[in-house]
């Protein structure tokens, strides 16, 4: 398990990237270790990210995900439903991707859209939403007594960080594609958010699948807790592995080097 430390801060209050980097590295190899471990005992992992646009769960999900391979640890972010998927019971298009034995599945935003962006933007109607508050429970405690280790997150950003991180993506060719009109019109109804989330957290937070809550504020900072608080919720050990040696490369026998006119990119760099 992780030892906890705490970081170097900058004149700002911001962790420095050079401490940043070092706990991500050591917090790396726990997640492999986790990795192995999961694979090894069979596991079933579920990991759910909400939180309002620009709180930073894609950036903690590829913290987490970055160093582990993306078969044991898959990301599913589903794009809106189809017009069948609408006619399906709401959760079967999320029944689909939970994880199997030996898998982490990491939802990005989740069957927790009915109780926000949905609910808020009125894409479904009240009535559908208070059922699904009703339901979540124990839809939840299925899982759970299916033996999945079911974990929720809650990204907790403030409207002044928040607003800086939107305007950022405005003008960077990087991140245009974040800011799509539908975060534009989410942005512009902060408080209908805000009930939906207070509503939300007391029905659905619940003794056999509570919700966690991350101030992502400072993006290192929550990256570097969530990841930590993920390792603290799943029991794992370190298994034993033997050094591992190259074996010696056969020699070349009969074996010419090729003259093929191979297409090689050009080598702008």
């Amino acid at each position: 398990m992780p030892d906890e430390k705490k970081g170097e801060i900058a004149a700002d209050g911001k962790l420095k990237r050079k401490e940043y980097e070092r706990e991500l590295a050591r917090l790396h190899v726990e997640f492999v270790n986790l990795q192995h471990w999961i694979v090894h005992k069979g596991l079933k992992v579920c990991i759910v990210f909400e939180g309002r646009d620009g709180a930073g769960k894609g950036g903690t999900i590829k913290a987490m995900t970055e160093r582990v391979s993306p078969r044991v640890f898959r990301v599913v972010a589903l794009p809106a439903p189809t017009e069948r998927e609408k006619s399906q019971m709401y959760a079967q298009r999320y029944i689909s991707h939970l994880p199997a034995a030996g898998e982490v599945v990491i939802f990005d935003r989740s069957w927790y859209n009915r109780a926000g962006v949905e609910r808020v933007m009125g894409f479904c109607t009240e009535e559908q939403a208070r059922r699904f508050l009703q339901i979540a429970p124990q839809f939840e405690k299925s899982l759970v007594d299916d033996g999945i280790i079911l974990l929720k997150y809650w990204m907790e950003v403030g409207h002044e960080e928040q607003t800086r991180r939107l305007e950022a993506r405005i003008d960077d060719g990087r991140k245009t594609w974040k800011l799509s009109d539908m975060d534009l019109k989410s942005y512009s109804r902060w408080y209908d958010y805000s009930r939906a989330r207070d509503e939300m957290f007391l029905a659905t937070d619940t003794s056999s699948a509570p919700w966690y809550v991350v101030h992502s504020d400072n993006k290192r900072r929550a990256r570097l807790n969530a990841l930590t608080h993920i390792l603290s919720k799943i029991p794992y050990q370190e298994l034993p592995r033997s050094k591992v040696k190259l074996p010696k490369r056969q020699e070349p026998g009969d074996y010419v080097d090729s003259d093929y006119p191979f297409r090689v990119i050009p080598e702008v760099f």
